[in-house]
């Protein structure tokens, strides 16, 4: 019976795919990816406080997977909201900040256990900021192409159907198939997307569920890779190669296209590492020559796991009192490490070297 996108996917194959899909050139794609996996991996220890690796390139992640569903922001937006409750954020920007918060508690999850449903829904809710649940019976969807109008798919029908195959799909990730972790990662990823397990939100879910997935096999010590960056640059190939496993059972191209993703990812992230801890290094060796009545490690560390600096940051973190704290960031202002700025009633100062870096 041939496939049609108007009626539901009920008949989704379980996984892993009858197809032999690791083939020569899979797994030669695999094995250059996992090495760059584990050169990023071996290289996150070289920025001494962990923070500024966390509180820097997830936020990226967050932002292009939102952006992969046309949520946009500005990281200008993103970083002066970080630490603020400011009803004023826009929400665009609440929703990308909710996808950092989500992908955070999914990390702290998985470091003690392994995938599970319950995961997958805390993920969606904390998403969506609204507890949510899986699709009930009667309850089903068609994806509409957004330039078309016409429907393009239409998952599998909620409730029992769709349990079926997302503890399929879990079986698959969590038990050792025999498979290359990243091609189980790569073939999961195509599955959780083609279930379609919520009303809304599944695109980001699953971009969450890859880095966790990676996390959780000991493939990466933080969730510092920088996937939908990837998608971002080229999103019709993305969904193109989506679709061509479900109409046609292609999956070489999709497996080639994610682990393509991988390794460039990788190579992206190990970049950025590399360029924050020389920035880091730099910044500390001039604040000590030049400005050394306003160093201290934890004020540089500071300003580098808070692109967006306060007053209030520095006194938090017990570096100095307000007053004192104020001449600290104007004297950097003065030395052209950070950038002032007013944000309300209070003055903001970014760390525009960091900012560019990022924004590379």
């Amino acid at each position: 019976m041939a496939f049609d996108p108007r009626e539901p996917f009920d008949d989704l194959p379980p996984i892993p795919p009858a197809a032999d899909i690791e083939t020569k050139a899979i797994l030669r794609l695999a094995v250059s990816a996992s090495r760059a996996l584990a050169e990023l991996k071996g290289l996150g220890g070289i920025v001494p406080d962990q923070a500024i690796l966390i509180h820097s390139i997830p936020l990226q992640e967050a932002k292009a997977s939102s952006e992969i569903e046309n949520i946009v922001t500005t990281n200008d937006a993103l970083y002066k909201a970080v630490d603020s409750a400011s009803a004023l954020t826009d929400p665009p920007t609440k929703e990308v900040l909710r996808y950092r918060s989500a992908l955070w508690q999914g990390y702290e999850r998985v470091k003690v256990a392994p995938l599970s449903l319950d995961l997958i829904r805390s993920l969606c809710s904390a998403l969506r900021d609204t507890p949510v649940d899986f699709r009930a019976e009667g309850q089903n969807v068609r994806i509409g192409n957004r330039t078309t109008g016409r429907i393009s798919y239409s998952p599998p029908r909620g409730g029992p159907t769709l349990l079926v195959k997302l503890e399929n799909l879990l079986d698959y990730l969590n038990r050792d198939t025999g498979h290359d972790p990243l091609v189980r990662m790569a073939v999961g990823h195509y599955q959780f997307e083609a279930i379609h397990p919520f009303d809304d939100g599944n695109g980001r879910t699953g971009r969450m569920l890859n880095i966790l997935y990676l996390v959780e096999r000991g493939l990466l010590d933080i969730p510092v890779l920088y996937l939908s960056g990837f998608i971002m640059k080229d999103k019709a190939k993305y969904y193109g190669s989506l679709r061509a496993v479900t109409e046609a059972g292609e999956w070489e191209a999709w497996l080639e296209y994610m682990l393509e993703g991988v390794e460039q990812t990788a190579l992206w992230t190990r970049g950025r590492i590399v360029t924050i801890k020389a920035l880091l290094d730099s910044t500390i060796d001039r604040c000590r020559s030049d400005l050394p009545k306003v160093y201290s490690k934890e004020l540089i560390e500071l300003i580098f796991r808070k692109p967006y600096c306060r007053i209030a940051d520095l006194v938090d973190a017990g570096i100095a009192k307000r007053q004192t704290a104020s001449e600290y960031l104007q004297e950097l202002e003065r030395a052209g490490i950070l950038a002032g700025e007013k944000a309300g009633r209070e003055q903001v100062y970014r760390n525009v070297a960091l900012l560019r870096a990022l924004a590379e």
